[in-house]
């Protein structure tokens, strides 16, 4: 995880007419798993280290969901004719273990910057 805050806020804010150059800010992850996913499980794995950040930089006291420009890369073994893992959310092994993971990062980069 990278944890560059500087840019904090909302994706749908409207346009607040600055012409100013914002500095540079965003929460980058990239998750690798070693066990191979189905195609609905990566995109479960992406909405999971999402939650997991929100979480964490709500729990660093900061109002926002991460910055504009936030990415999530989720890397996993192709299942070469076999389904893979099903799932991928919090409540799933493989998911709860990349929530945690996630947000022990994305916290610990939060704190270091507050």
């Amino acid at each position: 995880v990278t944890s560059g805050l500087g840019v904090r806020g909302w994706a749908a804010v409207p346009a607040e007419g600055s012409a100013l150059p914002q500095p540079p800010g965003t929460v980058n992850i990239v998750v690798t798993l070693p066990v191979a996913l189905s195609d609905a499980a990566m995109v479960n794995a992406v909405a999971t280290a999402t939650e997991a950040k929100v979480q964490a930089l709500l729990d660093a006291g900061l109002d926002c969901s991460g910055t504009p420009t936030d990415a999530v890369c989720v890397a996993a073994p192709d299942p070469g004719g076999h389904p893979g893992e099903p799932f991928a959310g919090p409540r799933s092994v493989w998911g709860a273990r990349l929530a945690r993971a996630v947000h022990r990062a994305v916290l610990e980069g939060a704190l270091r910057q507050a």
